[in-house]
Formats: C-alpha cells, sequence, structure tokens
C-alpha cells in the first residue's frame, strides 16, 4: 500500500515516513502544498491514501482536497491538524475528507484509522490467505502450514499486495507504483529478485507454485 504524507513540519513527516514504512507501507512526503498536489495528480492511481495537513505554504490541506476529489472521489483523504473544534471537524469533512485526527496524536491510533479507510470496501479481515500461505496483517507474521517464516518488510509489502489482488494480474509497474516509493527508479527487474526470494521462503516442494508468472505481464496469485 502507498500513502503520500502531505506536512510541513519536518520532525512530523519524518517521524510519519519511517514509522508507516516499518508497517510495511511505501511513503512519499511533500512539505508543501503546491508539490503535494503535483504528486497526488501526477501519481493518483498510485496512491491508496492521503494524509495532508490542514495548514501548508502555498496551498492550503483544504484547497488540495478539493482538487483531488475533482478528480477522484474514491481516495481517502485523513486530515493531520492541531485545529481542534467541532466546526473545524465538520468543515473539512464537508470539503471531501474521510477522516480528521488532531495533533498530536497516537502513531497507533493514526494505524487504526489507516486501516478502517483501507479496509472500506473490502472483506474486513486481518488474515490473506492462499493455499497453506497465510499472512496475518496485525501481527505482521506468516506462515506455511504451521511452519512460520521470516519476510523482510519489502517483501511482506510485496506478498500483502499479491494476495489482496489474488486472481488478478498484477503487472511489474503496477507492484512498483503501490509497493515502491516515488524515489525508486524505473528499473522493475528487482521485483524479479523479490518474487525469486518470495517463491524459496513460501513454496513447499509438492504444491503447485502459489506466485505464478504471467508471461508478458507479470505475477499472480491463485488458490
Amino acid at each position: 500500500m502507498r500513502i503520500l504524507v502531505i506536512e510541513d513540519e519536518p520532525g512530523i513527516a519524518t517521524f510519519l515516513k519511517e514509522g508507516l514504512e516499518e508497517e510495511t507501507y511505501a511513503v512519499d512526503v511533500a512539505y508543501d502544498g503546491k508539490s503535494g498536489l503535483s504528486l497526488a495528480l501526477e501519481n493518483m492511481e498510485s496512491y491508496d491514501i492521503f494524509l495532508i495537513d490542514w495548514m501548508l505554504p502555498g496551498l492550503s490541506g483544504l484547497e488540495i482536497t478539493r482538487r483531488i476529489r475533482e478528480v477522484n472521489k474514491q481516495v481517502p483523504v485523513i486530515f493531520l491538524t492541531a485545529k481542534d473544534t467541532i466546526d473545524d471537524t465538520v468543515f473539512a469533512l464537508d470539503m471531501g475528507a474521510n477522516d480528521y485526527i488532531k495533533k498530536p496524536f497516537s502513531f497507533d491510533e493514526l494505524l487504526a484509522r489507516i486501516r478502517v479507510q483501507l479496509r472500506k470496501g473490502r472483506e474486513d479481515a486481518t488474515e490473506l490467505k492462499a493455499g497453506h500461505l497465510v499472512l496475518n496483517l496485525h501481527t505482521h507474521e506468516a506462515f506455511v502450514g504451521d511452519k512460520e517464516i521470516y519476510l523482510t518488510q519489502k517483501e511482506f509489502a510485496l506478498l500483502e499486495f499479491l494476495l489482496r489482488n489474488k486472481g488478478r494480474v498484477c503487472s511489474r509497474t503496477r507492484i512498483i507504483q503501490h509497493v515502491w516509493d516515488i524515489n525508486y527508479d524505473s528499473d522493475t527487474s528487482v521485483i524479479d529478485v523479490y518474487i525469486n526470494a518470495l517463491r524459496k521462503k513460501i513454496q513447499t516442494g509438492t504444491d503447485e507454485p502459489i506466485i505464478k508468472t504471467v508471461r508478458g505481464l507479470g505475477y499472480i496469485i491463485k488458490e
């Protein structure tokens, strides 16, 4: 899952980026309204959720949200702000925000609010499964049968993306867009390296391959 954080306070932005990346999200950061809007509009299909500060130099979070809603009505937007009146909250929600969290906030609460937004319209599951493979989204544990397997953060994020799209071919471009951040170069061959590493960890000798290659298109997980 890929998140755009638009936050002008460097300390908060760094804290969010590092914390979210530890939770296996791919995170891009913009430090002012204009660059944040530019990133949002240029990569709209890549982002699964936006975290936007209300008070930003250049353009306000409200204006960014309004512009986002002109082209995408569905992508979740969570406001991060020091404004704390009921009128402010109502105004932000009426302008198109899906949720609103007041600074200072608990990081665990923010994670919970992100999970709520991401699972809307999806099955409310704590686990993703395919065959003998089970991925626990809350504990970040992975099991093949009764055996726990160790996955790096990026391996976990890649496997989660493939499992969330079970039954659909995921192109290398889509995988890069949703699992890697915007600073990664356009060389998608790294995905093959990660796929091979995952296969070695999750594949048993007797089963059909869990991750299958669709030549010329990408990868797919099927039961």
